[in-house]
């Protein structure tokens, strides 16, 4: 109970249910009432942690198709501008009472890259003629070719822009006390390896997106755009600074216009929740009217304002921008060449819950209770008020029963819920999506699937389709397993939309008992990884997008966390297995019977790229990639589709990797160390 009573502080569900349950078991003290009303007490819990968990997230934009009737979240509704301030309070406040939401604050046609098409920069005119010898240059690892993403360093082929942490010097006399250098935005001379060296620092550090002469660094609350055409003085051209409720969502830099995805929390308790503020751009504050937000027609849980926008790198200027209101949990953003795509999960109410059960089982609960909750489900009144009625209505009905009814009660009570749990499974938990075409930059769909993606590549667009991957039920497995014998089961679906956002086709239950640990799509190709105990490698053919099926598993042990194509029919997947980074090579050329063709284990308990695509580095002329781990940098070749370690850089905390012509530099927090790839020696050093 103190765990619960802990998370209570943050939400005011928990204190009703704690309160009703403390009342209830002095009143009632037989078996089967403390059960079911400790499984309700765990449900509302579960819901609040989903509904509560981190970011990237949730807007609320969903064609609500729920089983459940009398539930006002059921309509399968379009978007609207509110049409005044009362309207944008009054939804506000409806969705508090109807769904019980409280504000709490709230602040992750698109073909894959294959080996064909590895990011190589594409040199302007003025980059060759300051580098005439320079031939080719990587990009950072970015999940959609051509659109970049934000991450520690970035390149022009001629200088490396690293956002570097601070560093812990064990020398005495440094400028900084107690041995720590302040963060800095390093620019480094990198190109010839020769003159490797540092040429000047930019006190903010952060997130960097590159276009041409402008350097864009995401630093917490503020943005900043630099002129480095002279590197060695470095310009700050403008400065957008978020306000405190403002976060940043995620961003994307596509045809010199920077995307950007900001989340706003929405104080109900300000007289004026909006006009809205998000920002400040060279002391223009940028504000979002009442008037200019949409919201779903349909009433829906609601804490956050998500405003999309572009932004002009050279000037700073928000040129375009539209926002909408929804939840600000686990909302994941993916953009294609035609649209940014923003999810969104979203679950039934408790008493919802409650409610359709006891209507699928009216032969063992009466009528009379079932006509009780009808009646309650339509109060307009607050989430709490009505759990503290529910209360009153299931005393009375359990003071009714006699022991032997009890019994019967007690027992089927567990079977039937947790037979319910997984009838009802794909009811219960979905995923809203909104979709923004670039063009025009308006909404131009909303649609949902059953179920949550893990993160953004689980969804990609292809041949103005979306394919989207989730787990179904995985949040609620555990929560009712505290001697009740209710569990629900997992599964796993893919989902092919159409440009409408409606579902066409489908895959599912794939993995049972499982959850999805990496996906990756490729063309008409799609390749899923669950995970539990063993590792099921699926391969999916999305040829036809209204009949998509699974043509080839294969189960090892472990799991791949990321998945990366090597070749059309070479998959390279890197996770764990026995607690040690793993490397796999999947050998896919019949999808119907894919095999590891090799792996490699890694002394290693961990690697960022298990976590952050960003930090894996592929270079295809040479057939070799690069990862980091805790004691180094990796580098492996994978010719002949073989895994086999070539360099190690050892005791430094490698963060990236990048190539110039024939050159490899690995860039860790205390020095850039310089590779030729033709013998792997080291050429030179910068020591920060």
């Amino acid at each position: 109970m103190t765990f619960f009573k802990k998370m209570c502080y943050s939400n005011k569900t928990l204190i009703v249910l704690i309160k009703f349950m403390q009342i209830f078991k002095k009143q009632i003290d037989k078996k089967i009432g403390i059960i079911i009303i400790v499984v309700i007490f765990l449900i509302a819990v579960l819901l609040i942690i989903i509904s509560n968990r981190k970011l990237e997230n949730k807007l609320l934009y969903p064609d609500f198709n729920y089983p459940f009737k009398n539930t006002s979240l059921m309509k399968t509704e379009k978007i609207k501008k509110f049409t005044s301030e009362e309207e944008f309070k009054t939804y506000l406040q409806t969705s508090m009472t109807e769904t019980g939401n409280y504000y709490g604050g709230g602040g992750r046609k698109t073909e894959m890259m294959t080996n064909e098409e590895i990011p190589i920069m594409a040199l302007d005119k003025q980059t060759e003629s300051k580098t005439a010898n320079l031939e080719r240059v990587s990009e950072t690892n970015v999940q959609v070719l051509g659109i970049d993403e934000p991450d520690i360093v970035k390149t022009n082929g001629k200088e490396i822009y690293f956002s570097s942490k601070q560093i812990y010097w064990e020398e005495e006399n440094r400028l900084f006390p107690s041995g720590v250098m302040p963060y800095k935005t390093k620019i480094i001379n990198a190109f010839p390896p020769a003159d490797l060296s540092l040429i000047k620092g930019i006190n903010e550090t952060g997130t960097l997106l590159l276009d041409k002469n402008i350097l864009v660094i995401f630093s917490g609350q503020e943005i900043f755009g630099y002129d480095i055409s002279n590197p060695k003085s470095p310009e700050k051209k403008w400065n957008i600074k978020l306000e405190n409720n403002v976060s940043i969502a995620d961003s994307r830099l596509y045809k010199n216009k920077i995307y950007l995805v900001t989340k706003t929390w929405i104080d109900q308790s300000q007289p004026r929740p909006c006009e809205i503020k998000l920002l400040t751009i060279d002391k223009t504050p940028l504000e979002i009217k009442c008037l200019d937000i949409y919201h779903p027609v349909s009433q829906v849980p609601v804490d956050t304002t998500f405003s999309a926008m572009t932004l002009n790198p050279v000037s700073g200027k928000i040129e375009k921008n539209i926002s909408f209101i929804g939840s600000s949990n686990d909302s994941i953003i993916y953009m294609s060449e035609n649209g940014i795509y923003i999810t969104y999960s979203y679950n039934e109410s408790v008493i919802n819950f409650i409610s359709a059960f006891l209507k699928e089982n009216q032969d063992i609960f009466p009528n009379s209770l079932n006509e009780k909750m009808e009646k309650l489900e339509k109060y307009d009144i607050s989430l709490q008020a009505k759990l503290i009625e529910f209360q009153f209505l299931f005393e009375k009905y359990q003071s009714s029963l006699n022991n032997d009814e009890r019994m019967k009660i007690e027992n089927e009570f567990s079977n039937r819920m947790s037979n319910y749990l997984n009838k009802h499974n794909r009811e219960m938990e979905k995923t809203g999506i909104v979709k923004i075409d670039l063009e025009k930059f308006d909404i131009t769909a909303t649609g949902n699937v059953p179920g949550y993606p893990l993160n953004q590549f689980a969804l990609d667009e292809y041949k103005n389709n979306l394919r989207i991957a989730t787990t179904i039920g995985e949040r609620f497995n555990g929560w009712y397993g505290f001697g009740f014998g209710i569990k629900q089961k997992s599964a796993n679906d893919i989902y092919v939309l159409d440009k409408d956002l409606k579902t066409i086709g489908s895959i599912k239950d794939l993995g049972l008992k499982e959850k999805i640990y990496s996906a990756r799509f490729i063309k008409d190709r799609g390749y899923l990884v669950t995970f539990r105990q063993t590792d099921p490698f699926y391969v999916l053919d999305l040829s036809d997008p209204k009949n998509p099926e699974m043509k080839g598993e294969l189960k090892i042990p472990g799991y791949s966390s990321y998945l990366h194509p090597i070749s059309n029919d070479i998959i390279l997947g890197i996770g764990k297995e026995n607690q040690q980074v793993k490397l796999s090579l999947f050998d896919v050329a019949l999808p119907e019977n894919p095999k590891e063709i090799d792996k490699y284990i890694l002394d290693e308990y961990w690697s960022e790229a298990l976590d952050n695509h960003h930090v894996f580095l592929l270079d295809k002329k040479h057939n070799i990639f690069f990862l980091p781990g805790e004691k180094g940098g990796y580098i492996f070749s994978y010719e002949n589709n073989k895994l086999k370690l070539v360099k190690v850089i050892s005791q430094i905390s490698a963060k990236r990797a990048l190539f110039i012509n024939d050159y490899f530099y690995i860039i860790a927090d205390e020095k850039i160390t310089v590779l030729n790839e033709t013998d792997w020696e080291k050429i030179n050093e910068l020591i920060f």
